[in-house]
């Protein structure tokens, strides 16, 4: 049973929702402003909330988080209710919970708890970047685009497809509270490495640096803005790909966490500039060939492949075919993504292609 709801969560009325065993699973972006409360405190001031799954560390903390739960946990419930804020990116971890989560829900059969979703507007927008997984991706993916301008209730709706679902999803639109109105989608942060406006329209692209040798920024105020390492030397005559949406200045960073923490790294900001499109992922795709033909220390990791799940795009990596080639494929699969999307959305406007 699917359903679209257009109330706020407060006001549903279902059973479960007042009366039965409520576990949330959910992020800081569950506060709500005009209740001045979390999402979860709705049910514990009703005495049912049994449980919460969050992330273990703290809201802003260097390195990667997730939400973890088992099956005996879910096993316990009568509804579990979702509240996260994706960031239009296939590879965010909390996005990728949300769906080891239904899959989990999935395979408890008549013993799954009904799925809420609160959802949330996407703050990279409904612009699309990239193709669809053709091969063997990360766990819990769906099979969207990289960048795939659906909200969360959305990839839910779609991944609910994907796997032949039988459990009970309601999702509860995002247009249903004051918090869209009130809250532009980055105000709070989704996640450490995720901090600000600018973030969701590089990390498309700037993610994929997290399965390189290269240092994306990660440890700094600035994740997928900067990149670098203390290999690279930069200078001004660097014959760089570009971005007609992006200038790139040559730059310095000492990360605090992860990769290269407390050594210097020398790289390059990625400047965007007001008004224009900026295709991250075909910028950092041309940006990472160019790194693998200059600088012999430049490693790529066989996750990278995994998470770039197309043949096509690797062999452009790799340096076998043209730039022209790879540009021509991603054209073609974001309409193919596209089509495929707009069977899923939930909200007047739809998934588009970058102008």
């Amino acid at each position: 049973m699917f359903s679209f709801r257009t109330t706020p969560l407060q006001d549903q009325l279902d059973r479960t929702l007042r009366e039965g065993r409520i576990g949330c699973f959910c992020t800081q972006n569950s506060w709500d402003p005009a209740e001045r409360r979390w999402m979860y405190d709705l049910f514990a001031e009703r005495g049912n909330l049994e449980t919460v799954f969050s992330p273990k560390e703290a809201e802003l903390t260097p390195g990667t988080n997730h939400i973890a739960c088992d099956m005996e946990q879910l096993r316990r419930l009568n509804g579990v209710v979702v509240e996260i804020q994706d960031v239009g990116t296939r590879y965010f971890n909390y996005t990728k919970d949300v769906m080891h989560l239904m899959d989990m829900l999935n395979l408890l059969d008549d013993e799954a708890p009904s799925l809420y979703i609160v959802d949330h507007i996407n703050p990279a927008g409904r612009v699309v970047e990239g193709t669809i997984p053709s091969v063997t991706c990360e766990l819990y993916v769906p099979k969207v685009a990289h960048r795939h301008g659906l909200t969360l209730g959305e990839l839910c709706n779609l991944y609910y497809s994907e796997i032949g679902a039988r459990f009970a999803l309601h999702i509860i639109s995002a247009m249903a509270s004051d918090v869209s109105r009130q809250f532009m989608p980055w105000t709070i942060a989704p996640a450490s490495d995720i901090p600000g406006l600018f973030t969701a329209y590089v990390y498309s692209g700037g993610g994929l640096w997290n399965n390189t040798n290269i240092n994306p920024g990660i440890g700094t105020s600035r994740p997928y803005e900067y990149i670098g390492a203390p290999f690279i030397k930069p200078s001004r005559k660097d014959a760089l790909p570009e971005d007609k949406g992006a200038l790139m200045r040559p730059c310095s960073f000492t990360p605090s966490a992860g990769l290269y923490a407390g050594t210097r790294c020398f790289g390059y900001q990625i400047m965007l500039l007001p008004g224009e499109n900026y295709h991250s992922l075909m910028h950092t795709l041309r940006l990472i060939r160019y790194f693998s033909e200059t600088y012999p220390m430049f490693r790529i990791s066989e996750d990278f492949y995994v998470k770039l799940s197309d043949p096509v795009l690797e062999q452009y990596i790799k340096g076998n075919i043209t730039f022209d080639i790879a540009k021509e494929h991603i054209k073609t699969e974001e309409q193919k993504w596209i089509r495929k999307a707009k069977k899923f959305t939930l909200y007047d406007d739809a998934p588009v292609r970058m102008k």
